[in-house]
């Protein structure tokens, strides 16, 4: 893990540490009550158990004893300090069954054998014989009476363990998990609120099915490592510590022989992660492309259809989708060859190590040495549970890596720089607008060359040229998504660069060509959800433009659905919602982008008062392809490869003869008409229809000058058919 990545992801856990804590505190409780088990099954088998072959002694109380053939015994670890023995006597197993021997048994480790009342002992060349008689099953038990007190006890306790644990397991769960969704519902706001600090040239670069990608697939991985694999890890990490304690208490070599376990995982996970990495690098990068590919194939499904690219869309769908799964395949080998059968390989070794050397010296091969039967058996229960927390961890090592990745890809994110923001408000300005030398460029080469003029508080100014001469880099300079590299441009005589962006942009609207609607209602899509937009004010706005008239059929009026994009209301219809939303915030500076050139001509007509209405107090820039929208505007600026080549009124610009009378005549159909192609002739002309091919028509214009381009031009605007604008989309 990075250091960074892992700095920060402590970071974000720490807003939720209480949870974390808490969890923890439950999780060392739980392995300790599940600990607990081995240590009292330890107790039960050795001193309750096969402590029955401890000596016993006669005595002449009744309490705690065992009465036997009309004698009291008690076990020598029973009696209290200073309390008088009597005989010796003892009990043996011998195979299944137990004998009784009345007396002391010097030796009693080896091979036992009875037959005949005589009970026999041999170990190595020396044999020992003692009188015994064998014991029936009720004989047996009461020997055994007297310790059945301490196993229920015993008992008891190891159910009482069993309920911690659960509860334990319970509470670590529901606060590592609550925890873990606290933490990530943080890192999903930060993630989602920094993106809409970044600027807008960011999202031209990269796709949004991939930002989409970071904000859900990369932060669910996340919230696996928080989930999974933090519970994992930190729960194998303290049982583990837990076993190695519990081993050391058991037995200190015990202890020892199982540390080789440690340095072995260790270097396991260092290895695994250096290959799985490189995996999920390309995998998490697959994802992001294949998220992307779906959202551009949706956005664009009808042109797509239009032009028949299916199978090359799929084709490469297929290729991103076959290359993920070949990378994912090549991660499922890696943990189906490696993680289990690491674990399987280690505890194997460790438990063939410790039965060959303490089994054999329980066998009495190394007499003196050899750990009791039940430290042995509580080795191997807890020896055992080593390994549990163990493969839990390496089967998460996958998730742990893919966690990472994901982390790296989400904090890059949230690296790249965003705009400041700056609470509050600024009143609402007049709307002087002044370009004071402006030179701008996107990379190298220049966009907007040396652009001067002013815009004074409640003047239209509009921007023509053909596409490419830097209509849209003005407006996208004047909302400061970009600052230029040279030159000045003042709000009412204040530098924008001095007025932060949130400030700048409350008092300013636009509408777009191709208006964009969000799922809701076409009163929220009105207002925008903001709470100083009253109803009365919606509705007001949206008869002021004349959508009464056009929506009056809908069966919900203003409160009818809309969906994603508005794709189920015409153009006429999303444009008028556009212009109401702008009417509705009262902008300062209105911006019109070819506002009217999805419309017909009598929805045109319908809202062109209303257009009067919308600009008056404000100033307005609108971005002109139909030359007609701009007739009478106060100024407009004719742009030619990022320069201002002509300047004035329509009159004016007419009455010079130049790039906007030819763009005018080419527009009216009048090319080649010499009564209709002077300059006072056309300035007197109506309202020509926009959406003639001005590329065609410029050709015709300088290799033919053919009368019949202004002919068939007229035809069309008669049929009322339109097509592309002039300037074709933004600069």
């Amino acid at each position: 893990m990075k250091p960074n990545i892992g700095k920060r992801l402590f970071q974000y856990a720490l807003t939720s540490k209480a949870g974390f804590i808490a969890a923890l505190i439950a999780l060392a409780i739980g392995v300790a009550a599940e600990l607990a088990g081995p240590f009292i099954a330890k107790t039960m088998i050795d001193d309750h158990m096969l402590a029955i072959e401890k000596p016993f002694y006669e005595t002449t109380r009744t309490d705690g004893t065992v009465s036997f053939a009309g004698t009291h015994f008690k076990r020598e670890d029973r009696f209290e300090a200073g309390e008088a023995k009597g005989g010796e006597a003892r009990i043996l197993q011998v195979g299944k069954s137990f004998v009784f021997v009345d007396g002391s048994v010097p030796v009693a480790d080896g091979n036992r054998s009875f037959a005949n009342g005589t009970l026999t002992v041999t170990r190595g060349s020396d044999t020992f014989r003692y009188e015994a008689r064998a014991l029936s099953a009720d004989e047996l038990y009461s020997f055994y009476k007297p310790e059945m007190p301490g196993i229920f006890q015993l008992i008891g306790l190891y159910f009482f363990f069993l309920i911690v644990s659960i509860f334990a397991e319970f509470g670590k769960t529901y606060w590592l998990q609550s925890s873990a969704n606290k933490v990530i519902q943080r890192l999903r706001l930060d993630l989602y609120a920094h993106i809409q600090r970044l600027p807008v040239y960011f999202f031209d670069n990269l796709p949004a099915g991939k930002v989409v990608s970071r904000v859900t697939n990369d932060t669910e991985a996340v919230k696996d490592l928080f989930v999974a694999v933090l519970s994992n890890f930190t729960s194998g990490i303290v049982t583990m510590t837990g076993v190695y304690v519990a081993l050391f208490l058991l037995d200190f070599r015990l202890g020892l022989i199982s540390l080789f376990i440690v340095p072995l995982l260790i270097l396991w996970i260092v290895l695994y992660r250096k290959v799985a990495t490189r995996y999920n690098t390309i995998i998490r990068s697959r994802l992001s492309e294949i998220n992307a590919i779906i959202n551009e194939s949706i956005q664009g499904m009808s042109i797509i259809r239009i032009f028949r690219h299916q199978k090359q869309t799929q084709t490469e769908f297929e290729q991103l989708n076959d290359d993920y799964m070949k990378h994912q395949n090549k991660m499922l080998n890696l943990n189906a060859f490696t993680s289990h059968n690491l674990v399987n390989v280690l505890r194997n070794l460790a438990f063939a190590v410790v039965l060959w050397y303490f089994g054999s010296e329980a066998l009495g091969t190394a007499a003196g040495s050899a750990v009791s039967l039940g430290v042995l058996y509580a080795f191997v229960d807890v020896l055992g549970r080593l390994f549990q927390p163990m493969t839990g961890m390496v089967n998460q090592l996958a998730v742990l890596d893919t966690s990472i990745v994901s982390s790296g890809r989400v904090f890059e994110l949230m690296d790249e720089t965003g705009e400041p923001v700056t609470d509050g408000t600024m009143p609402r300005y007049k709307g002087q607008v002044e370009f004071n030398d402006v030179s701008f460029a996107y990379k190298k080469d220049d966009v907007l060359k040396h652009i001067s003029f002013t815009a004074q508080p409640g003047q239209t100014v509009a921007l023509v040229g053909h596409t490419g001469s830097g209509k849209s880099s003005i407006i996208n300079l004047l909302f400061r998504f970009y600052d230029p590299q040279k030159g000045t441009i003042t709000i009412d005589g204040t530098p924008v660069k001095d007025i932060p962006k949130q400030w700048l942009r409350h008092h300013m609207g636009i509408v777009l060509q191709d208006p964009y609607l969000f799922a809701g209602t076409i009163a929220s899509n009105v207002s925008l959800g903001d709470s100083r937009i009253t109803r009365e004010q919606v509705e007001k706005a949206l008869r002021d433009v004349g959508a009464d008239r056009l929506l009056a059929h809908l069966p919900q009026g203003f409160d009818e659905p809309v969906i994603e994009k508005g794709s189920t209301l015409s153009a006429g219809q999303r444009q008028l919602i556009s212009f109401a939303r702008a009417l509705a915030f009262d902008p300062a500076i209105l911006i019109l982008d070819e506002a009217t050139a999805n419309i017909d001509t009598e929805t045109e007509a319908l809202i062109q008062s209303a257009l009067e209405v919308l600009k008056k107090g404000r100033t307005t820039f609108i971005i002109a392809h139909r030359l007609s929208t701009i007739r009478s505007a106060d100024q407009i600026l004719v742009l030619h490869r990022g320069e201002i080549v002509e300047r004035g009124s329509h009159d004016e610009l007419m009455a010079q003869g130049g790039r906007y009378f030819q763009m005018y005549q080419l527009q009216s159909g009048t090319v080649g008409t010499d009564a209709a192609s002077s300059p006072a002739a056309l300035s007197v002309q109506g309202d020509p229809l926009a959406g003639k091919n001005t590329v065609a028509a410029m050709a015709t214009v300088s290799e033919k000058s053919d009368n019949r381009a202004g002919s068939s031009a007229a035809q069309k605007a008669d049929s009322g058919q339109t097509g592309p604008g002039l300037a074709g989309g933004n600069a």
